[in-house]
Protein backbone atom coordinates (compact mmCIF):
# COMPACT_ATOMS: atom_id res chain seq x y z
CA UNK A 1 0.00 0.00 0.00
CA UNK A 2 2.76 2.38 0.93
CA UNK A 3 4.74 1.36 -2.18
CA UNK A 4 1.75 2.18 -4.38
CA UNK A 5 1.37 5.56 -2.74
CA UNK A 6 5.07 6.26 -3.18
CA UNK A 7 4.85 5.36 -6.84
CA UNK A 8 1.87 7.61 -7.30
CA UNK A 9 3.67 10.49 -5.60
CA UNK A 10 6.76 9.90 -7.70
CA UNK A 11 4.72 9.80 -10.89
CA UNK A 12 2.88 12.98 -9.91
CA UNK A 13 6.15 14.71 -9.14
CA UNK A 14 7.58 13.64 -12.50
CA UNK A 15 4.45 14.89 -14.25
CA UNK A 16 4.61 18.26 -12.48
CA UNK A 17 8.33 18.54 -13.27
CA UNK A 18 7.63 17.83 -16.92
CA UNK A 19 4.82 20.38 -16.95
CA UNK A 20 7.04 23.01 -15.29
CA UNK A 21 9.83 22.35 -17.77
CA UNK A 22 7.43 22.59 -20.68
CA UNK A 23 5.92 25.81 -19.33
CA UNK A 24 9.33 27.29 -18.72
CA UNK A 25 10.38 26.42 -22.27
CA UNK A 26 7.18 27.94 -23.64
CA UNK A 27 7.63 31.08 -21.56
CA UNK A 28 11.28 31.31 -22.53
CA UNK A 29 10.39 30.85 -26.18
CA UNK A 30 7.58 33.41 -26.01
CA UNK A 31 9.17 36.12 -23.90
CA UNK A 32 12.80 35.42 -24.68
CA UNK A 33 12.28 36.53 -28.25
CA UNK A 34 10.50 39.67 -27.05
CA UNK A 35 13.24 40.46 -24.55
CA UNK A 36 15.94 39.97 -27.14
CA UNK A 37 13.97 42.16 -29.54
CA UNK A 38 13.60 44.90 -26.91
CA UNK A 39 17.33 44.75 -26.14
CA UNK A 40 18.15 44.94 -29.85
CA UNK A 41 15.79 47.91 -30.29
CA UNK A 42 17.39 49.68 -27.31
CA UNK A 43 20.96 49.13 -28.55
CA UNK A 44 20.23 50.10 -32.17
CA UNK A 45 17.98 53.00 -31.11
CA UNK A 46 20.62 54.37 -28.72
CA UNK A 47 23.19 54.26 -31.53
CA UNK A 48 20.82 56.05 -33.93
CA UNK A 49 19.99 58.70 -31.29
CA UNK A 50 23.70 59.34 -30.73
CA UNK A 51 24.25 59.84 -34.46
CA UNK A 52 21.19 62.10 -34.81
CA UNK A 53 22.32 64.31 -31.92
CA UNK A 54 25.78 64.59 -33.47
CA UNK A 55 24.26 65.66 -36.79
CA UNK A 56 21.98 68.17 -35.04
CA UNK A 57 24.94 69.69 -33.19
CA UNK A 58 26.86 70.04 -36.47
CA UNK A 59 23.94 71.73 -38.24
CA UNK A 60 23.36 74.21 -35.41
CA UNK A 61 27.09 74.98 -35.23
CA UNK A 62 27.16 75.75 -38.97
CA UNK A 63 24.09 77.99 -38.61
CA UNK A 64 25.82 79.88 -35.76
CA UNK A 65 23.06 79.18 -33.25
CA UNK A 66 23.52 80.65 -29.81
CA UNK A 67 25.47 78.27 -27.54
CA UNK A 68 22.79 78.21 -24.84
CA UNK A 69 20.14 77.49 -27.48
CA UNK A 70 22.26 74.67 -28.92
CA UNK A 71 22.53 72.94 -25.54
CA UNK A 72 18.84 73.36 -24.81
CA UNK A 73 17.68 72.05 -28.21
CA UNK A 74 20.09 69.09 -28.10
CA UNK A 75 18.88 68.12 -24.61
CA UNK A 76 15.25 68.52 -25.66
CA UNK A 77 15.78 66.40 -28.77
CA UNK A 78 17.62 63.78 -26.71
CA UNK A 79 14.75 63.43 -24.22
CA UNK A 80 12.11 63.22 -26.97
CA UNK A 81 14.03 60.52 -28.84
CA UNK A 82 14.68 58.54 -25.64
CA UNK A 83 11.00 58.61 -24.71
CA UNK A 84 10.11 57.31 -28.18
CA UNK A 85 12.75 54.59 -27.80
CA UNK A 86 11.44 53.53 -24.36
CA UNK A 87 7.86 53.36 -25.66
CA UNK A 88 9.02 51.27 -28.64
CA UNK A 89 10.94 48.86 -26.39
CA UNK A 90 7.96 48.46 -24.03
CA UNK A 91 5.68 47.79 -27.00
CA UNK A 92 8.01 45.01 -28.15
CA UNK A 93 7.73 43.39 -24.69
CA UNK A 94 3.96 43.38 -25.04
CA UNK A 95 3.28 46.26 -22.67
CA UNK A 96 0.20 48.27 -23.62
CA UNK A 97 1.65 51.65 -24.68
CA UNK A 98 -1.61 53.36 -25.66
CA UNK A 99 -2.47 54.31 -22.09
CA UNK A 100 1.14 55.30 -21.47
CA UNK A 101 1.08 57.65 -24.48
CA UNK A 102 -2.27 59.05 -23.33
CA UNK A 103 -0.82 59.83 -19.89
CA UNK A 104 2.15 61.62 -21.49
CA UNK A 105 -0.18 63.62 -23.75
CA UNK A 106 -2.40 64.62 -20.82
CA UNK A 107 0.61 65.62 -18.74
CA UNK A 108 2.01 67.65 -21.62
CA UNK A 109 -1.34 69.42 -22.11
CA UNK A 110 -1.62 70.24 -18.40
CA UNK A 111 1.93 71.59 -18.28
CA UNK A 112 1.33 73.60 -21.45
CA UNK A 113 -1.81 75.22 -20.04
CA UNK A 114 -0.08 76.05 -16.76
CA UNK A 115 2.97 77.53 -18.45
CA UNK A 116 1.24 79.15 -21.42
CA UNK A 117 2.91 82.55 -21.02
CA UNK A 118 6.32 81.07 -20.30
CA UNK A 119 6.09 78.76 -23.32
CA UNK A 120 5.20 81.72 -25.53
CA UNK A 121 8.28 83.56 -24.27
CA UNK A 122 10.37 80.43 -24.78
CA UNK A 123 9.13 80.07 -28.37
CA UNK A 124 9.90 83.76 -28.96
CA UNK A 125 13.42 83.28 -27.59
CA UNK A 126 14.00 80.30 -29.88
CA UNK A 127 12.84 82.34 -32.90
CA UNK A 128 15.11 85.24 -31.97
CA UNK A 129 18.11 82.93 -31.62
CA UNK A 130 17.39 81.04 -34.85
CA UNK A 131 16.53 83.91 -37.21
CA UNK A 132 18.78 86.44 -35.39
CA UNK A 133 17.00 89.73 -36.22
CA UNK A 134 19.05 91.21 -33.39
CA UNK A 135 22.31 90.33 -31.69
CA UNK A 136 24.25 91.44 -28.65
CA UNK A 137 25.61 94.97 -29.14
CA UNK A 138 22.89 96.10 -31.59
CA UNK A 139 21.14 99.40 -31.01
CA UNK A 140 17.42 98.67 -31.31
CA UNK A 141 14.04 100.21 -30.66
CA UNK A 142 11.26 97.82 -29.63
CA UNK A 143 8.17 97.87 -27.43
CA UNK A 144 8.62 101.63 -27.01
CA UNK A 145 12.15 101.24 -25.63
CA UNK A 146 15.50 102.28 -27.12
CA UNK A 147 18.76 100.68 -26.10
CA UNK A 148 21.71 98.40 -26.83
CA UNK A 149 21.08 94.66 -26.66
CA UNK A 150 22.90 93.38 -23.59
CA UNK A 151 21.77 89.74 -23.43
CA UNK A 152 19.37 87.42 -25.25
CA UNK A 153 18.04 84.70 -22.94
CA UNK A 154 15.55 81.88 -23.47
CA UNK A 155 12.62 83.80 -21.97
CA UNK A 156 13.66 87.48 -21.98
CA UNK A 157 15.96 89.96 -23.71
CA UNK A 158 17.88 92.62 -21.80
CA UNK A 159 18.74 95.98 -23.35
CA UNK A 160 20.69 98.90 -21.93
CA UNK A 161 19.07 102.33 -22.38
CA UNK A 162 21.04 105.53 -23.18
CA UNK A 163 20.53 106.49 -19.52
CA UNK A 164 22.26 103.23 -18.45
CA UNK A 165 19.05 101.54 -17.29
CA UNK A 166 18.57 97.82 -17.85
CA UNK A 167 15.27 97.08 -19.61
CA UNK A 168 13.92 93.51 -19.67
CA UNK A 169 11.53 92.66 -22.53
CA UNK A 170 9.64 89.32 -22.73
CA UNK A 171 10.66 87.45 -25.86
CA UNK A 172 7.05 86.77 -26.89
CA UNK A 173 6.36 90.50 -27.17
CA UNK A 174 9.72 91.16 -28.81
CA UNK A 175 9.38 88.46 -31.48
CA UNK A 176 5.77 89.40 -32.31
CA UNK A 177 6.28 93.18 -32.39
CA UNK A 178 8.11 95.66 -34.59
CA UNK A 179 11.87 95.92 -34.11
CA UNK A 180 13.93 98.82 -35.44
CA UNK A 181 17.57 97.74 -35.65
CA UNK A 182 19.82 100.76 -36.06
CA UNK A 183 22.98 98.65 -36.25
CA UNK A 184 22.16 96.40 -39.21
CA UNK A 185 23.67 98.68 -41.89
CA UNK A 186 26.45 99.96 -39.64
CA UNK A 187 25.70 103.61 -40.51
CA UNK A 188 23.15 106.06 -39.14
CA UNK A 189 21.98 109.41 -40.45
CA UNK A 190 21.88 112.25 -37.94
CA UNK A 191 18.85 114.48 -38.58
CA UNK A 192 19.30 118.08 -37.46
CA UNK A 193 17.46 121.32 -38.23
CA UNK A 194 19.37 124.60 -38.05
CA UNK A 195 17.47 127.88 -38.45
CA UNK A 196 18.97 131.22 -39.57
CA UNK A 197 17.65 134.69 -40.13
CA UNK A 198 15.83 135.67 -43.34
CA UNK A 199 18.56 138.26 -43.82
CA UNK A 200 21.23 135.54 -44.10
CA UNK A 201 22.69 134.58 -47.48
CA UNK A 202 21.50 131.03 -48.30
CA UNK A 203 24.59 129.97 -50.25
CA UNK A 204 26.98 131.29 -47.60
CA UNK A 205 24.99 129.54 -44.85
CA UNK A 206 25.07 126.25 -46.75
CA UNK A 207 28.84 126.56 -47.24
CA UNK A 208 29.42 127.30 -43.54
CA UNK A 209 27.27 124.38 -42.39
CA UNK A 210 28.80 121.98 -44.93
CA UNK A 211 32.31 122.92 -43.79
CA UNK A 212 31.32 122.02 -40.23
CA UNK A 213 30.38 118.55 -41.45
CA UNK A 214 33.41 117.95 -43.65
CA UNK A 215 35.82 119.13 -40.94
CA UNK A 216 34.47 116.60 -38.43
CA UNK A 217 36.52 113.36 -38.69
CA UNK A 218 33.66 111.33 -37.23
CA UNK A 219 31.27 112.36 -39.99
CA UNK A 220 31.29 109.74 -42.76
CA UNK A 221 31.92 110.87 -46.33
CA UNK A 222 30.13 107.84 -47.77
CA UNK A 223 27.21 108.41 -47.81
CA UNK A 224 28.04 112.06 -48.27
CA UNK A 225 26.61 114.60 -45.79
CA UNK A 226 24.08 117.12 -47.09
CA UNK A 227 22.75 120.57 -46.23
CA UNK A 228 19.48 121.77 -47.80
CA UNK A 229 16.79 124.37 -47.15
CA UNK A 230 13.92 122.44 -45.60
CA UNK A 231 11.43 125.10 -44.53
CA UNK A 232 10.61 128.80 -44.67
CA UNK A 233 9.33 129.11 -41.12
CA UNK A 234 7.66 132.05 -39.39
CA UNK A 235 10.88 133.65 -38.20
CA UNK A 236 13.68 131.59 -39.73
CA UNK A 237 14.96 129.81 -42.79
CA UNK A 238 15.46 126.22 -41.67
CA UNK A 239 18.23 124.02 -43.04
CA UNK A 240 18.15 120.20 -42.93
CA UNK A 241 21.65 119.19 -41.83
CA UNK A 242 22.21 115.47 -42.53
CA UNK A 243 25.59 113.95 -41.59
CA UNK A 244 26.16 110.17 -41.41
CA UNK A 245 28.02 108.41 -38.61
CA UNK A 246 28.77 104.95 -37.30
CA UNK A 247 26.53 103.65 -34.54
CA UNK A 248 29.30 104.16 -31.97
CA UNK A 249 29.87 107.80 -33.05
CA UNK A 250 26.19 108.76 -33.44
CA UNK A 251 25.82 110.86 -30.28
CA UNK A 252 29.26 112.46 -30.65
CA UNK A 253 28.31 113.62 -34.14
CA UNK A 254 24.83 114.69 -33.01
CA UNK A 255 25.91 116.94 -30.16
CA UNK A 256 29.20 118.00 -31.78
CA UNK A 257 27.46 119.17 -34.97
CA UNK A 258 24.97 121.30 -33.05
CA UNK A 259 27.73 123.01 -31.09
CA UNK A 260 30.06 123.51 -34.06
CA UNK A 261 27.25 124.90 -36.23
CA UNK A 262 26.50 127.55 -33.63
CA UNK A 263 30.17 128.54 -33.36
CA UNK A 264 30.64 128.60 -37.14
CA UNK A 265 27.53 130.69 -37.76
CA UNK A 266 28.56 133.20 -35.08
CA UNK A 267 32.03 133.46 -36.61
CA UNK A 268 30.51 134.10 -40.05
CA UNK A 269 28.18 136.78 -38.68
CA UNK A 270 25.07 134.79 -39.60
CA UNK A 271 22.25 135.40 -37.15
CA UNK A 272 20.37 132.55 -35.51
CA UNK A 273 16.89 133.96 -34.81
CA UNK A 274 15.29 133.80 -31.42
CA UNK A 275 11.87 134.96 -30.17
CA UNK A 276 11.40 138.75 -30.05
CA UNK A 277 8.74 140.72 -28.20
CA UNK A 278 7.51 144.15 -29.32
CA UNK A 279 5.91 146.61 -26.91
CA UNK A 280 3.47 149.18 -28.28
CA UNK A 281 2.63 152.19 -26.11
CA UNK A 282 -0.38 154.37 -26.87
CA UNK A 283 -0.37 158.02 -25.91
Amino acid sequence: MYFQDDNLIEKATDTVAKLDTTKIIELATTYGTKILGAIAIWIIGSWIIKKLLKVAKGVMAKQNYDESLQKFLVNLLSWVLKIILIVSALGTLGVETTSFAAILAAAGLAIGMALQGSLANFAGGVLLMIFRPIKIGDLIEAQGELGVVKEIEIFTTKILSPTNKEIIIPNAALSNGNITNYSTEGKLRVDLTIGVSYDADIKQTKDVLMKVLTDNPKVLQDPAPSVNVSELADSSVNFAVRPYATVADYWDVYFGTIENCKLALDAAGIEIPYPHSVEIHKE
